[in-house]
């Protein structure tokens, strides 16, 4: 088993419920990454950067991440990332790291009102890291893994699907 980095930014995935504000607010802990990683048979190690969602997202934040990307010896790396500009941060990381295997993985419901979806993307992400032969940036989304060149986020479906 090859050991794996997740890097936690925040997103939609890690939002839970604020009972004095009413606000869907993200959790920075990475409480639901480890309550889905602990059923994984793999060594993993989570480190928690940025807490934001996505659409707040700068360049500088993504700098954040590839230095933690680069900094790192290790050469398989799920990346927990909000969906709405999931593609751009895939697109700057592709520009900086070509030789480590990474994954950027998130949720349109967050774990906390439903875990399925982020369970599922999140296993898929796992599974797929143990298979990669070559380096570069792939999106798990929704049951398709691919170079995130053929992933697209479809906003009015809801949900990611093969780009045309």
């Amino acid at each position: 088993m090859k050991k794996i980095l997740i890097l936690n930014t925040g997103g939609t995935f890690n939002k839970v419920y604020n009972p004095i504000t009413g606000n869907l607010d993200i959790e920075p802990t990475g409480r639901a990454i480890k309550s889905i990683a602990k059923a994984v048979l793999t060594e993993f190690k989570i480190k928690n950067i940025i807490g934001k969602d996505s659409l707040y997202m700068t360049d500088e934040d993504r700098e954040i991440i590839v230095q933690s990307i680069k900094e790192t010896k290790i050469e398989h790396i799920i990346i927990v990332h909000g969906t709405d500009t999931m593609h751009k941060t895939a697109q700057y990381i592709a520009k900086k790291e070509k030789n480590k295997k990474i994954i950027l993985t998130g949720a349109m419901v967050p774990y906390s009102v439903n875990p399925i979806e982020s369970a599922f993307n999140l296993g898929a992400a796992f599974g797929y890291l143990q298979n990669i032969q070559k380096g570069g940036v792939y999106i798990s989304m929704n049951g398709i893994i691919k170079d995130y060149k053929r992933v697209v986020k479809n906003k009015e479906k809801g949900y990611f699907e093969k780009s045309k």
